[in-house]
């Protein structure tokens, strides 16, 4: 049963967001007061990352604790109405957390399968609303990523099962007032909750509300647009923040945010051609995009709050991944996670007690990319560079420490380590095939 001094728990998800669209980041166009300062009631990390390098894997692996072969989704999942997703029964922060006592709820993209036995509510979230595929119009909520591929255009808004409408109506708004709504009503009746705000933004298409967009009118359009998007998110952060304050909760709320991959580079984002490095959003300094295993695509801004356990203005470079939320809040709400079985690890010690990362390694896979993350070095082999053209090295080896844009290969001067690194991530790349291949799930 819940005790009073268990933490409430928000993930805020964006879509598609580069390492560098934050203003706490660097980022000079974008002004994200809200996260600024959520930054700076906890932690920033320099060096947390996504499971993948594409929306589904990414979200799977958050929600389950697993790599996301072991969660049964490696792939973008397909928008039909029958598109299967999680595994049936398999466990996730939601449900984990619901046996814990805690009231649930998702409100934005899930994006982990269309069909009715795959909907959240199979999957411990008591109430939901939101979209099933990979991406909206922010206005009439239609799928529509198959025009031009034979695919008709298809509605996608859904609360709890049941298909809803509210045409006219800004997406990212209506997540927030969907979630400052939640922590009302959890905060009245008094029970501990789990919320997950998933926004789509800045994922395209590029869509925002003219009070937004005004907020930026001395920049070039591809470039208000997009902060204007993340400023409608900004401000839905600030909303939750406050409906915490509002009801006594920020205290003992536990707020981690991030994105799900790097930015997009494909023509929907109405920038292609463009020559400039913002093209759909910015990395920083990283190399690679969205599909790509290079930093760019998988190394992600994210945030950490709890002013109750984790100390305020912390920068950490040490080593996190979405897969290790799962098991950080199980243990946060004071459960057990060795009951599940996880690959992700608990990083509340490196957050709060100033341990190092618990990761001695991490890797990736996605297509023919597999990458090696151990302490400042990191090993793509046939990593993919900007519009998925092919790097002209399949072994690539780059000290991060030194070299945060992986922009020289060491790979022949550090010939025996690289040798030992692709052994290493080639025998789990293999034994990530055989799981997946025992499991039935093809491809």
């Amino acid at each position: 049963m819940p005790t009073e001094d268990r933490p409430n728990f928000i993930i805020v998800y964006t879509d598609d967001q580069g390492y560098g669209d934050l203003s706490c980041m660097g980022d000079t166009h974008v002004r994200t007061p809200h996260l600024d300062a959520l930054a700076a009631s906890g932690a920033r990390f320099m060096d947390w990352y996504s499971n993948s390098p594409v929306c589904s894997p990414s979200r799977a692996s958050l929600m389950t604790g697993q790599y996301p072969a072991h969660a049964g989704v490696r792939r973008i999942l397909a928008g039909a109405r029958d598109t299967v997703g999680l595994p049936p029964g398999k466990p996730t922060i939601a449900s984990a957390l619901r046996e814990e006592g805690y009231r649930t709820a998702l409100f934005g993209k899930w994006h982990l399968g269309v069909s009715p036995e795959a909907m959240p509510h199979n999957f411990g979230f008591d109430e939901w609303f939101g979209f099933l595929a990979g991406c909206i119009d922010y206005f009439s909520h239609i799928f529509y990523w198959g025009q031009g591929r034979g695919l008709d255009p298809t509605h996608d808004l859904w609360e709890n099962g049941q298909e809803v409408y509210a045409n006219g109506q800004y997406f990212t708004e209506m997540v927030t007032e969907r979630s400052v709504d939640f922590i009302q009503r959890a905060a009245s009746d008094g029970e501990p909750f789990f919320l997950y705000a998933a926004y789509n933004a800045p994922h395209y298409p590029m869509h925002a509300p003219a009070k937004y967009m005004d907020r930026f009118s001395h920049l070039p359009w591809d470039r208000q647009v997009m902060a204007a998007m993340l400023s409608a998110v900004d401000d839905g952060v600030g909303d939750l923040v406050a409906a915490l304050d509002r009801y006594g909760l920020r205290e003992n709320t536990f707020i981690f945010f991030s994105a799900d991959n790097g930015p997009s580079r494909e023509t929907r984002n109405w920038l292609d051609g463009t020559p400039d490095p913002y093209y759909g959003g910015t990395t920083g300094r990283l190399r690679g995009h969205k599909s790509s295993l290079f930093d760019g695509g998988i190394r992600e801004p994210a945030i950490m709050s709890w002013p109750g356990r984790i100390p305020a203005a912390q920068v950490i470079s040490e080593v996190g991944v979405m897969m290790d939320i799962m098991p950080t809040f199980l243990s946060a709400a004071g459960a057990d996670p060795s009951t599940y079985n996880l690959d992700g690890l608990d990083v509340l010690p490196m957050v709060a007690d100033g341990q190092p990362s618990p990761h001695d390694a991490v890797f990736w896979e996605y297509g023919e990319q597999t990458a090696l993350r151990r302490g400042d070095w990191k090993l793509v082999l046939n990593g993919v560079f900007r519009d998925n053209s092919p790097a002209p090295d399949p072994v690539h080896l780059a000290n991060l420490a030194e070299d945060m844009g992986e922009t020289t290969n060491l790979a022949e001067d550090q010939l025996d380590f690289a040798s030992e690194l692709k052994a290493t991530a080639e025998q789990w790349r293999a034994d990530i095939e055989e799981f997946w291949q025992e499991q039935g799930y093809g491809e």
